[in-house]
């Protein structure tokens, strides 16, 4: 399965094409600002375009346009300002733009909308059929088709992408979907079980689909196994798993424009990456725009903004999404307070995770989430509690519940219980013997009581040959070193694990002790005063104090 999905996304993201890309990309092709007094309405767009304040951006670009209406580099920036801010300009836009593929999908959705599908298909149609487009115009095309009542047509316009392996599932998917919604149940069920295997359990959305054609033809502990499947796949989904089984009763696909919403979803998710960041952005808005009230699209334009760091703009996203009555609430309320925790507003992430915990008290995930801002918060206690909730529910332990034992470990040490921390830890090790985070953490606090350098060396040389460019891990090899006397090696190590780790107050930290002890004293004092700017913990900050307190920098650099 993750072999097929990583195959797949390859070949979409390298199919992307080169002009939809550019029209993306708000920056690609700038000339500089329009020569007029709009140039502070031109670079207020820019700025606000590349940060992600696409409202802002539009009405920005918008004034310098119209004092620059013949500006094709300008005209396309804000294109895709209101396109992302899902302006009704876009539209107008668009019908300057005749050769942009984005242009044109706007305008078949626009068509559609307004009930015009034999306007819709030949906009489809019209699209270049290349990149990216080999896939989604047959599949859009079939849409608009069935929006006008031709499921013969739509079905075919399918099915010669059935003959390729790489899309067989995806274009099997919607062709059941169509066929399904056509009444055609034997040709769906064919399509259906062409798809299932592949993407059964991919994503909530492509199983809450597949389980609900096997929920309405009578096979509803086969629809249940398969959602139950999907959460394996996919943990953080199991929080939903309750409001999907309920959800696998309706259909999710009622008419054609929310068909075509799933087809622009599909390409947003498959699409999302470093460099296709922007046309993901983009997908998810097309999709919204056939259907405004999809938590997919919703959830998938979070995704796209957070990956580019524009965390208010992926909130903002989010805070319409979790007033719906999708079954994907629960997981999209986590994934909010997961980026007001991103920003920096932990005690509303808090407030945030501790009324989903209320609000679904059968599933652990909200408390594992709360555990850990509480930790990170150093808020020991109330994280133990946390985590022992978590632990209390489970009934039978797997190999996937060591994370728990390691987190409320971590808790117990950072709050001086050491004997429970070790037990965690170990407990942890039982059930996922070869985990790297564990090997090296208990490894590392051996290290440092100096108990059990052999074992503890051991641990850490194990992690290390998991993860040979994990600067924690150089720093604790450095460390044990430095414990058992070699203090050569210690260097070596934690000189590498600064560079692997440069923001790193801890390992700096480290730096300037294993200088010290070879010698090499202002270099020591050097490596104390800069993880002191580096925002160590209060404890860890008064520690490095005093060691620069008791080597004043003047007597080193006397000499004395």
């Amino acid at each position: 399965m993750k072999a097929f999905r990583d195959a797949r996304r390859a070949v979409l993201l390298t199919m992307c094409l080169l002009s939809a890309c550019a029209a993306a990309d708000p920056t690609r092709g700038a000339k500089g600002p329009p020569p007029s007094n709009s140039a502070g309405n031109f670079l207020a767009g820019r700025f606000s375009l590349a940060h992600g304040d696409f409202e802002r951006a539009a009405d920005e670009l918008l004034g310098a346009l119209e004092a620059n209406p013949n500006d094709r580099e300008l005209l396309i920036q804000t294109f895709i300002a209101c396109v992302n801010a899902g302006r009704p300009e876009a539209v107008q836009l668009a019908r300057r733009l005749p050769g942009n593929q984005v242009a044109h999908l706007l305008l078949a959705n626009d068509a559609a909308k307004s009930g015009d599908w034999k306007e819709a298909i030949q906009r489809f149609r019209a699209v270049p059929g290349d990149g990216v487009m080999q896939l989604l115009q047959p599949v859009l095309v079939a849409w608009a088709a069935q929006g006008m009542g031709d499921t013969d047509q739509a079905l075919a316009a399918l099915r010669p992408s059935l003959s390729n392996p790489r899309f067989r599932s995806i274009v099997a998917l919607h062709a059941g979907m169509i066929a399904d919604l056509a009444g055609r149940s034997v040709e769906a069920a064919e399509f259906y079980q062409i798809a299932e295997p592949e993407l059964g359990a991919q994503s909530p959305r492509s199983a809450l689909i597949l389980a609900s054609w096997h929920a309405r033809s009578g096979r509803t502990a086969l629809a249940s196994r398969l959602l139950t499947d999907m959460t394996a796949a996919v943990p953080e989904a199991a929080i939903a798993l309750p409001g999907l089984l309920q959800a696998a009763s309706r259909r999710p696909v009622a008419r054609a424009l929310e068909g075509m919403s799933e087809a622009y979803a599909t390409f947003a998710a498959a699409l999302r990456g470093p460099e296709t960041g922007e046309l993901s952005s983009i997908m998810s808005r097309l999709a919204l725009d056939t259907r405004p009230d999809s938590a997919t699209a919703r959830l998938l334009a979070s995704d796209a903004q957070s990956a580019a760091r524009r965390y208010e703009v992926a909130l903002s996203l989010l805070d319409e999404a979790v007033r719906s009555s999708d079954p994907l609430v629960p997981l999209i309320r986590l994934r909010r307070a997961a980026l007001l925790h991103q920003l920096g507003r932990s005690e509303e992430a808090i407030r945030e995770v501790e009324r989903v915990s209320r609000d679904y008290p059968d599933s652990a995930i909200p408390d594992i989430q709360l555990g850990d801002y509480l930790r990170l918060k150093q808020r020991h206690a109330e994280a133990i509690a946390a985590y022992n909730r978590v632990i209390a529910r489970i009934r039978q332990t797997k190999p996937d519940d060591w994370g728990v034992y390691y987190s409320r470990g971590i808790a117990y040490e950072r709050s001086g219980q050491w004997s429970r921390a070790e037990a965690d830890f170990s407990r942890a090790l039982e059930l996922s013997p070869d985990q790297p985070s564990v090997l090296n953490y208990l490894g590392y606090a051996w290290a440092d009581m100096g108990r059990n350098l052999d074992k503890a060396q051991d641990m850490i040389q194990k992690a290390a040959a998991r993860r040979p460019n994990d600067g924690a891990i150089a720093d604790s090899l450095g460390w044990v070193a430095y414990r058992r006397g070699r203090l050569a090696e210690a260097v070596k190590h934690i000189e590498r694990a600064v560079g692997l780790e440069p923001e790193d107050p801890t390992v700096t930290d480290h730096l300037g002790d294993v200088y010290w002890a070879v010698g090499r004293r202002i270099e020591a004092h050097y490596q104390w005063r800069r993880a002191l700017t580096l925002k160590p913990t209060p404890e860890d900050a008064a520690k490095i104090q005093a060691k620069i307190k008791s080597h004043p920098y003047d007597a080193l650099a006397s000499g004395k």
